[in-house]
């Protein structure tokens, strides 16, 4: 199996035109392969973008009408397989399909910059049985009302189909539904792991709303609409998944289902009576006007729980404290703000933030910005300021943590010291 090159499009058109019934004609995010031996050509598979509707496939993968419109383009229709006749032997077609599956969600990653998950297809019971889409696990789905889309327009051809469907990974129909976009649905790869925000608390008694109903609204009563937490809810999922901007942070809000809406506790429009998001300029004003010192606790105190629970996929809490200067920050006096943060290694989500008073430095902040975390068991890594026996002495016996410091040679003493130790006198490595 290898994809049809550019110049052979030709060949592979005029080959399903004298072969195949329907012809060549393919429509949207086009993928094509030819099956060889040797050099002969033996079968020819041709991808296109899925049906815009399809009764049997909706009910089969269970998504609601707006999630399956954002989410259609990670399901492709098998739109041509044709077995050239120096391929008709028996399980030859079984046997391509199950090879081309197995590539195609890379191939249109490597092609349109997204995944595959699924692939659909549709057989005419007048002309086919097919046998070979059930040896390849597709999975019948039942049959379509008999209309054709064209245009933009429908119509009604009366030979109804037979939809069939190949999930490319067991959870697919799960991801595809998913109120929030799962982490396999990111377009590009990333420094740190997106989390799945499908799996954090949200609503439960001490879930992400319900932490945010407790500060204080800084608004005035009159005219408000939405509720501080349901705002600042979609702003802080929008930055866990990559917003690096209030532009950024609206867009996320933009696209989020009715049921992503719904766990977020959003308001229903009277007009509508659809679920709606707070705009842009909503999260701007009212991010703008909260306590940042405090909003900044109760998110990272949330985060953390979401980490110890296992929502975030990490196997071991490791915690990279340190501390930056903001870029265009600057304070009345002209200074540069500067913050002092802890940050988890893998998914690089900041669990604990404050900032670091122009008098003093990152050496007196260490203790109060570790100090309120449940550190049990996990592992703070820092840089040479802060190989401080007070430091090391806080983590281990006060918050029963493990450290990873920095030596330097400023503190030749300890550098020297710490080359007379064997192996054996550190810490085992938990992996």
């Amino acid at each position: 199996m290898r994809l049809v090159s550019p110049a052979e499009v030709a060949r592979f058109n005029a080959e399903l035109d004298a072969h195949h019934w329907l012809g060549h004609r393919l429509t949207g995010e086009v993928v094509r392969y030819v099956a060889t031996q040797g050099e002969q050509w033996v079968a020819l598979v041709g991808f296109g973008s899925a049906a815009f509707k399809c009764g049997p496939r909706e009910k089969f993968l269970g998504w609601a009408p707006d999630v399956q419109f954002r989410r259609l383009r990670y399901v492709v229709n098998n739109q041509r397989f044709c077995v050239l006749p120096a391929g008709r032997r028996p399980n030859l077609a079984s046997g391509v399909l199950g090879r081309v599956l197995r590539r195609v969600s890379a191939d249109y990653q490597a092609s349109y910059g997204h995944r595959v998950l699924a692939v659909e297809t549709f057989t005419d019971p007048a002309r086919h049985t097919g046998a070979c889409y059930a040896a390849a696990n597709f999975t019948p789905l039942g049959y379509t009302l008999g209309f054709s889309r064209s245009a933009g327009r429908y119509r009604h051809h009366g030979a109804p189909k037979l939809a069939w469907c190949r999930l490319l990974r067991p959870d697919a129909a799960v991801i595809l539904a998913a109120p929030f976009d799962h982490p396999v649905l990111a377009a590009a790869a990333r420094r740190f792991a997106m989390p799945d925000l499908n799996a954090v608390d949200l609503s439960g008694e001490d879930g992400l709303l319900a932490r945010l109903a407790a500060l204080p609204d800084p608004r005035k009563p009159r005219g408000v609409r939405h509720r501080v937490a349901q705002i600042l809810a979609v702003g802080v999922l929008a930055v866990i998944c990559g917003a690096r901007s209030f532009t950024a942070i609206g867009e996320c809000a933009g696209e989020l289902s009715q049921e992503a809406l719904s766990r977020l506790g959003a308001r229903r429009s009277p007009r509508t009576g659809k679920l709606v998001a707070p705009s842009e300029a909503t999260v701007r004003r009212t991010v703008k006007r909260i306590d940042a010192g405090a909003l900044d606790r109760v998110v990272g105190e949330w985060l953390l729980a979401q980490v110890r629970a296992g929502h975030l996929e990490q196997n071991v809490l490791a915690l990279a404290v340190d501390g930056k200067t903001v870029r265009g920050a600057v304070q009345a006096d002209g200074r540069a703000i500067h913050l002092f943060a802890a940050m988890t290694h893998q998914e690089g989500v900041v669990v604990a933030q404050t900032e670091v008073d122009h008098k003093t430095n990152e050496i007196t902040a260490f203790r109060p910005l570790l100090e309120p975390l449940d550190l049990t068991g996990a592992v703070v890594t820092a840089d040479a300021m802060h190989a401080q026996r007070d430091h090391a002495r806080f983590l281990v016996e006060e918050k029963g943590a493990d450290f990873v410091f920095t030596v330097k040679a400023n503190q030749p003493d300890l550098a020297e010291a710490l080359q007379t130790l064997d192996a054996g006198s550190f810490s085992p490595c938990p992996h």
